[in-house]
């Protein structure tokens, strides 16, 4: 057998035991008893650790030396992501990435209960451990690859995504939105004094939203016989290869939040069951990062699914099966002004797609200060309610609303935040890519996805990994990775122009 088919078999290998921890985490998630996370926490350890010494063992750096391809894109593509795999398992010993692992698992474990308490001085000492560990890591890795610290964080999330890409389109976007979040907030008062719809009143039956969110994956094209719904305290997706478990959380009193919870998340899902079977197990046949990720579950949820054609299409559907009649809160007019409405709100996950960016921004400063060292940990909560209050405009009442109320750094995972801004405007760009080649809007006034995974399916999910991030985006929009279309996007549908 030659080089490069010992090297599948090897990747292969690694993909199980990245789906058996997938599962585990998923089960950590959802399911497992409170009183089972030390021993989880060693066991996901351990099949880390099982990957980092399959990976860094001598006999794949022997492959890795006399390894050939046959020259096809996919498979220079595949070693490519081999040989970076190899060299980043390389740069930090077995101990620390089974350290790292067991910090998050034991950090997660006490922010529920942070989180719950709004008590972020529980939390403190499992996630400073948390934090260390990963600028260790971060810093190992970054030297092997020639990298800052924190770009070699955002590499682990979007392979080749550096700061100096990101700050100018941040830079674009905190110069342009502050100004139009003001005009679309005075756009959205002037309208609803010229008619005020009520909102939808509960409670909703949480078995009825269920119920709702299943039909509506159904449409989206998601496939039951591979893959779940559950409930978690943090929505995500999940799960394994073949086997993809997404998770939201339901209120009595608001069935929008766990509607779109579920919505982004099939986003998420869609990609995961749409990647090319024949490279299931191998580095290219991943999904490529969570920039192109993020796009997935973006374009779902705020460019198709809060659109005034599928709101019309959903409007029905909403109310048959929440079992409300009152024509005044149900219309579809009614539902789009809640489903639109802007506010400066304090939670990132029910955020607009207006106010979104500010979130992020907020959380990109200051997880970059602290990878820096110039943040220390227990200054964390001063700094992000001083910092939101800025961007925001709102002041942040606890920690369970400011700083505690995502699950990324307890988790360890600093770098992942960007790839949401970044995300959202790849999404805004591929649905303008889309509209000139399809009828997006009768789509979805059909509640038809059919058409629009297909574009996604052959433009984003057939690829896979085989390429990066900024060549998909060009080659399906002509243009590089931009904010013009977001911002477009956001004035054509907010302030009508």
């Amino acid at each position: 057998m030659d080089a490069y088919r010992q090297l599948e078999q090897r990747f292969a290998q690694r993909a199980a035991l990245s789906d058996a921890y997938g599962i585990l985490s998923w089960d950590q998630n959802v399911m497992m008893p409170e009183g089972a996370s030390e021993r989880r926490a060693e066991v996901m350890a351990g099949l880390q650790g099982l990957q980092h010494r399959l990976l860094a063992s001598p006999e794949t750096g022997a492959l890795l030396e006399k390894v050939r391809t046959d020259g096809s894109v996919w498979q220079d593509a595949n070693l490519a992501l081999m040989k970076r795999a190899y060299t980043c398992a390389m740069s930090v010993p077995t101990h620390l990435v089974e350290a790292l692992t067991a910090a998050c698992v034991r950090s997660e474990a006490a922010w529920r209960t942070a989180r719950q308490n709004s008590d972020f001085k529980a939390l403190q000492p499992h996630m400073q451990t948390v934090l260390d560990l990963t600028r260790e890591m971060a810093q190992a890795t970054g030297e092997a690859l020639g990298l800052s610290p924190y770009d070699a964080l955002l590499d682990q999330f979007d392979p080749g995504m550096r700061q100096e890409t990101i700050a100018p389109l941040f830079a674009e976007l905190a110069e342009n939105l502050p100004p139009l979040l003001d005009q679309v907030l005075e756009h959205q008062a002037s309208r609803r004094a010229a008619g005020t719809f009520p909102p939808p009143a509960g409670p909703f039956p949480v078995p009825a939203q269920e119920v709702l969110g299943r039909e509506v994956m159904k449409r989206m094209g998601f496939d039951f016989t591979r893959g779940r719904l559950d409930v978690s305290l943090h929505p995500f997706c999940g799960g394994a290869t073949g086997d993809v478990r997404i998770t939201t959380r339901y209120r009595e009193d608001d069935f929008l939040q766990a509607f779109f919870g579920i919505v982004h998340e099939t986003g998420h899902a869609l990609y995961e069951q749409g990647l090319p079977e024949a490279w299931h197990g191998q580095p290219a046949g991943g999904a490529l990062g969570m920039t192109m990720h993020e796009s997935q579950s973006l374009i779902m949820e705020m460019q198709f699914c809060r659109s005034e054609a599928f709101i019309r299409f959903a409007a029905p559907l909403m109310s048959r099966y929440l079992e409300k009649n009152d024509q005044d809160s149900w219309s579809p007019d009614a539902l789009l002004s809640q489903v639109q409405h802007v506010r400066r709100g304090l939670i990132r996950v029910e955020a607009d797609e207006v106010t979104y960016p500010a979130h992020v921004l907020v959380r990109y400063e200051l997880e970059t200060a602290m990878i820096a060292g110039d943040l220390a940990l227990k200054d964390l909560p001063e700094a992000f309610n001083a910092r939101f209050k800025e961007l925001m405009g709102t002041d942040v009442p606890d920690d369970r609303r400011g700083c505690l109320q995502d699950i990324h750094w307890p988790d360890g995972l600093f770098g992942y935040f960007p790839c949401y801004t970044l995300g959202a405007l790849t999404a805004a760009q591929f649905a303008t890519a889309m509209e000139r080649e399809i009828d997006v809007e009768d789509a979805l006034s059909r509640g038809d996805f059919a058409p629009l995974r297909e574009w996604l399916g052959r433009n984003v999910w057939s690829r896979a990994s085989s390429a990066g991030t900024q060549e998909i985006i060009r080659d399906a929009t002509g243009k590089p990775l931009g904010t013009e279309a977001f911002l477009t996007r956001i004035r054509n549908r907010y302030l009508g122009i």
